[in-house]
């Protein structure tokens, strides 16, 4: 009989375990849905049109932990708020790559934003 208690205790013990944690498509659902709390802002400077002000806005629940910037002529730089000077006129796809840290768990969303310059 204490074998059978023993088991059945084990056996608890491992399903209590497995069902308290999420399984990977649940931290992909929860990953999508801090996406959607994440806003690409952008801006030409008033004096200089080749100058572009980017930022990034996060509204979720999680904690912002980095952002990192594709500006589409090869440069890049970091940063929730930052300014890039284009050399040359043209159109351009600016990416903000935004790692969010919610429940335990980091998940990075890839914003883009095309833009054209003057």
């Amino acid at each position: 009989m204490k074998k059978i208690v023993s088991v059945l205790i084990l056996i608890a013990a491992v399903f209590m375990s497995n069902s308290c944690s999420k399984h990977d498509d649940e931290v992909i659902i929860d990953c999508l849905a801090e996406s959607l709390y994440v806003k690409l802002h952008n801006s030409t400077d008033a004096v200089n049109p080749k100058l572009m002000n980017y930022s990034v806005e996060y509204s979720g629940t999680g904690t912002l932990i980095s952002v990192k910037w594709t500006f589409g002529d090869g440069t890049t730089g970091t940063g929730k708020e930052v300014t890039h000077t284009y050399a040359a006129a043209g159109t351009y796809e600016a990416k903000a790559e935004v790692t969010v840290k919610k429940d335990g768990t980091e998940c990075t969303s890839v914003p883009k934003r095309t833009v054209t310059v003057n």
